[in-house]
Order: C-alpha cells, then structure tokens, then sequence
C-alpha cells in the first residue's frame, strides 16, 4: 500500500515531475510520485529534441542520440532558411528514467500504473487507483505535472487549456543528418511539420488543430513518402505516436493553494514550437524549491514560483500566443498558403520577434 501520508505528492513522473520529486527529496522531504501509465518513461510523445543549456541531464547513459547544429525552414513557395539552431537529440524514455532514478536514488517513492482519481483541496487529500484499490494520500503540498490534459487541474475545477494534437513516427533515416527540417504549410493549420534526426532513425511528424484538420495520418503520410522518394528516409515505421500540446500560454496562476503546477500542466509549453521539455525540468525544480520553502514558513516561496516563472518565460508565450493569434486568422485561407503569413508566425525569420512588421 502507499503511504497514508506525505510532505509532497507529485502527480506525473515525465521531466517535471521527476524533476520536482528529486529536488524535494534530496531537502528531506517525504515525496510520493504518482505516474499513471504502465511504466515509467512511457509512451514516448515527444520529437525529443532539448535546447545545449540541458545538456546535463544528456550526460547519463543511454539518454544522448546525437547533435543537431541547424535548422531548415520550408515556406510554401519552396524557399528554405537555414537558421543556426544548436541542440541535442535524446532517448527521451532514458532521459525521463535517468532523472527518476536520480529521485529515487534521494528517497521518494516512485509508482507507475497509478491514476490521480481525485483532489480534496481543503482538506488536503488526493484519491488514487493503485493496484486495483481506490487510496487516499493526505498531502501537505501536491505538485500536479500531468500534462496538457491535468487530471488535477480538471479536479479543482480549473479551465482546460488550449491544445493541438501531434501525430508522429519514427524511421529509418537513410545517410547522416545533422539538421532538423521544419514545414510550413496550410497542409498544417495550427501547427507545422517536422523532421528530426536521431543516428539511424529520424522523428518524422506534424501538429495540427484538429477543429481545422481532423485527419493528420494522410498529409503525414505524404510527407514520409515524398522523403522516401527523395532517398531521405526509407519506408519502415518503427513506431508510432502522439500526443496533445498546450497552446495557450501559461495559467493565469501557476498555484491554487497549496497545489503548484509544472510544465504541460501549467501552460510552459511553447505556443508555436511546441517545446516544452527544458521547461518542465526548470519548473519542475523551482516548484520543488517553492515547496520546500513554502513547508519551511516562507509565506511568499509559492508566490515567488508563479512569479518568477511568469517573469522567465511569460514575454516569449505571450509572443507566440499572438502570433498563434495572427495565424488562426489565415488558416484555410489562400494568405495561409504565402511565404509572408508563414515567415511571420514561426521563430526561425525576423518578423515574429518585430512587432512592427505586417503582412500586406
């Protein structure tokens, strides 16, 4: 059975929640984690790209693919930006594992298969299905780090937020590839298409608003057998995935009580590019820090989070949620289809970081 009682309950291990896990631990805390599906690390939903600043949690085994020094943006008209665009390619199952092994390593409590069923905020109790029986856990402080579609949002009655769906697959990439492409097309609305190359393999996918486009296998599959044609990738699909990203930028509060959210759960993920990864980890830790203080009598420590989380990355969602805006006016239209629509709502070109710019 689980433990009758906590210091801090996380809901959802991907990064964020291991993250915050680890960090409460190694201050001494009791920590249970909670993680829903069967195993940890998966499914894998993820184009598994991070930013060279992470590039700490790469360094254990097993969790670094290969480097990717650029990108190449596709217009409609066919025109292409080479962008510099340096990062790594990771095994994101192994790199979710390594930084659970690390929480564990620091004493908390770790279990898969374990569904959020309900949140009593007042009295500070969580109900959970775990091996078959309903549990009740009190907690003192609950870090809710699961994803765009939060049980524990939806269980204290906050509003759910914006989302696109991704489908993707993973193939065999045909000679070695060191930059990720991205397109850009109305074949797309509300989203983009993407390549990226890990060793022999390659994430081949695409996000869309399925209010816009129901059907996101078909121009998927386009896409793979144009590059197959062009000797890129050959035809295997080893596997297959998606998921749900958030697009509407960060909650109003970061914090509702003592309930914090981190990552997908909060709205960090990237309005446009979908990012979300280095984000989860960093909120993940600076929830972590906040409960520690918070349990410790600082009265601002939660206040503090949701600031300085709105501070770091607040300007860059807001940004990409008008520019979010900008394309939800133009999808399904001919101006969707020009160099000019496209070249103002994606981060590789000057005019989505110049307000003055408007497309004639």
């Amino acid at each position: 059975m689980l433990p009758q009682q906590v210091d801090v309950l996380v809901v959802g291990l991907g990064p964020g929640g291991a993250s915050a896990a680890r960090v409460c631990a190694g201050a001494g805390l009791s920590v249970l984690a909670i993680e829903r599906n069967k195993a940890f690390g998966e499914p894998v939903q993820c184009a598994e790209f991070i930013p060279n600043p992470m590039g700490a949690y790469a360094q254990p085994e097993g969790v670094l693919l290969q480097r990717i020094d650029s990108m190449q943006s596709f217009l409609p008209s066919g025109a292409v930006e080479h962008s510099d665009f340096p990062g790594l390619m990771v095994d994101r199952g192994e790199f979710d594992r390594a930084i659970i092994r690390a929480a564990e390593a620091n004493g908390a409590r770790m279990v898969t298969s374990t569904p959020l069923l309900g949140v009593d905020a007042e009295r500070h109790i969580a109900r959970m299905r775990h091996q078959g029986q309903e549990q009740e856990v009190a907690y003192r402080v609950l870090i809710a780090a699961d994803g765009p579609h939060s049980p524990t949002a939806e269980a204290l009655g906050l509003p759910a937020l914006p989302i696109v769906q991704t489908r993707q697959y993973t193939v065999p990439l045909k000679k070695p590839y060191t930059a990720t492409d991205v397109w850009l097309s109305d074949d797309y609305p509300g989203g983009y298409a993407w390549l990226f190359p890990k060793g022999d393999w390659a994430n081949l996918g695409l996000g869309a608003d399925k209010r816009l486009a129901g059907d996101l296998k078909t121009p998927l599959e386009s896409l793979h057998a144009q590059l197959v044609e062009q000797g890129l990738l050959g035809e295997e699909i080893r596997y297959r995935t998606g998921g749900a990203i958030p697009v509407g930028g960060l909650r109003e509060s970061l914090f509702l009580g003592d309930v914090l959210f981190v990552g997908d759960a909060a709205g960090l993920t990237h309005p446009i590019t979908g990012a979300g990864i280095a984000a989860a980890v960093v909120s993940g830790e600076a929830a972590a820090e906040a409960a520690i203080g918070h349990l410790d009598g600082d009265p601002e420590a939660l206040d503090d989070y949701d600031e300085e989380m709105h501070d770091q990355y607040g300007p860059a969602l807001d940004r990409a949620c008008e520019r979010r805006a900008f394309l939800n006016e133009h999808w399904r239209t001919p101006r969707a289809q020009e160099d000019a629509t496209q070249r103002r709502g994606w981060i590789a070109f000057s005019e989505y970081f110049n307000d003055g710019t408007r497309v004639a």
